[in-house]
């Protein structure tokens, strides 16, 4: 669920994968950071999110029963995927667990203003974690 207090700033977007079996709603600005990450998952995917407090996001109906899982080296990512298209519209980044990364190109179109790409060097993970401040993208804003 949303969280009770809304941010005037924020909004909420509407998404999903591409058979429409999978939607979600998410709560963000309208003009968002995105990092493009290079590690060998999001290269391979041409992944670019960004990411929001777990709070602010929530899936639609049935949308679970199409998802799957896949993980590997730490297992600290969960990169989630429709089962019937193979779109990851949303997964939990090892930078941020306690949040959501949101594929900003399945944001519904009309919400999304702005987005502003970030690089974010997966290649070389833990430089750019400590350079970058990507951990306080899924904290939530006072």
């Amino acid at each position: 669920m949303f969280k009770a207090e809304m941010d005037v700033e924020n909004v909420v977007h509407i998404g999903g994968c591409h058979c429409k079996n999978v939607k979600w709603k998410v709560l963000a600005p309208s003009s968002v950071v995105a990092w493009n990450c290079n590690c060998s998952d999001c290269y391979m995917r041409a992944n670019t999110h960004f990411i929001v407090p777990a709070n602010n996001f929530e899936l639609f109906g049935d949308s679970a029963k199409f998802l799957s899982t896949y993980t590997f080296g730490t297992h600290t990512a969960k990169h989630i995927f429709c089962k019937i298209c193979g779109i990851t519209s949303f997964y939990y980044p090892r930078s941020n667990p306690d949040g959501v990364a949101i594929t900003y190109k399945c944001v519904d179109p009309g919400t999304l203003i702005h987005v502003e790409i970030k690089q974010f060097d997966g290649k070389n993970w833990d430089s750019s974690y400590n350079q970058t401040g990507i951990s306080s993208c899924s904290k939530v804003q006072k």
